[in-house]
């Protein structure tokens, strides 16, 4: 099994303070443990392009692309941010990081479709899930699954394809971009109350949203992808999944107040790789979103790549 690793460095340019938990701290966590995992040999390693603005605009409005690119400040500038909302910012460097993370995407997509290797997880941020057509929010710029997505169905003529979404948070950007859209089957579980408050008032009917309370843990996980997840990807039949890897429902991360560990998230991407074989050609992108412990996020994203490159 070919699993192709994207990133860049100039996703790790982007930062917006400090004290900001989505820091470029964790894309180097990540690096880390793969090497010390001794899997990082094992993978494709791909640099990811940049994303063109015409790729964005699938997804996101005119309005929405224009304000982060003409709002990151200057590099000599005395102001080292721009205030989006409350915790989200830009720097300098913000526009090519987010180009480059959509682009990893999309670069990513094709890989898979053109058979040049079985699947692909891109190590990138700015995150992309909380992202709406016309808002960046929640430390996410634009919606780089939702930008992927598009390509596959757009410019690449795929006709089903299924969204997984396994951060702590509700992905609502990725629900307003494709709600109701019958080419399209999302699948996600997310605490509940919590950020982004959203997800459990009229789903859409092509949503499969399955809010949990704090606590729970992977027994609690592997019931709801065994009884609601699988038996609606089955039904779909999708041609390609992406995931929304998001590890912060890890136990040890303090971003939410879930149970999970490592071996739910093996778990949960062995299902997934089960789906994708059945009726994709075992097409898999998946992309990183959330996940702010910077050694649970290394030890999970390295239990993630083993499922998918059938290392375990």
């Amino acid at each position: 099994m070919t699993t192709a690793y994207y990133t860049h460095a100039d996703c790790k340019r982007h930062e917006m303070g400090s004290w900001h938990p989505e820091s470029p701290q964790r894309l180097q966590a990540i690096e880390d443990q793969l090497i010390a995992s001794r899997i990082s040999p094992l993978l494709d390693h791909r640099e990811a392009p940049q994303a063109q603005e015409q790729d964005l605009a699938r997804v996101h409005t005119a309005d929405a692309i224009y304000r982060i690119r003409e709002n990151c400040p200057s590099e000599r500038s005395e102001y080292s941010h721009f205030p989006l909302d409350a915790d989200t910012s830009l720097n300098a460097y913000t526009w090519r990081a987010s180009l480059r993370a959509a682009g990893a995407a999309i670069a990513a997509t094709d890989a898979v479709i053109d058979g040049e290797v079985e699947n692909a997880f891109c190590a990138i941020r700015p995150p992309g899930h909380h992202a709406t057509p016309k808002e960046s929010m929640g430390f996410c710029m634009f919606n780089n699954v939702a930008i992927a997505v598009k390509h596959a169905l757009e410019v690449r003529g795929l006709k089903r394809v299924a969204i997984v979404d396994f951060d702590v948070h509700h992905g609502n950007g990725t629900e307003e971009a494709f709600r109701n859209d019958p080419r399209v089957c999302m699948v996600s579980f997310f605490q509940h109350p919590y950020y982004p408050y959203s997800g459990t008032e009229l789903p859409a009917t092509n949503m499969v949203n399955v809010p949990v309370p704090a606590h729970s843990a992977g027994d609690v996980i592997r019931e709801i992808v065994t009884k609601q997840w699988l038996p609606a990807l089955r039904a779909f039949q999708p041609e390609m999944i992406f995931i929304s890897a998001g590890f912060d429902a890890h136990r040890e991360d303090d971003m939410g107040q879930m149970g999970l560990v490592e071996a739910d998230y093996a778990w949960i991407t062995r299902q997934m790789m089960d789906i994708a074989k059945e009726y994709a050609h075992g097409r898999i992108v998946s992309c990183l979103e959330g996940g702010y412990n910077l050694s649970a996020l290394g030890r999970s994203v390295v239990a993630h790549i083993k499922a998918l490159a059938e290392l375990e």
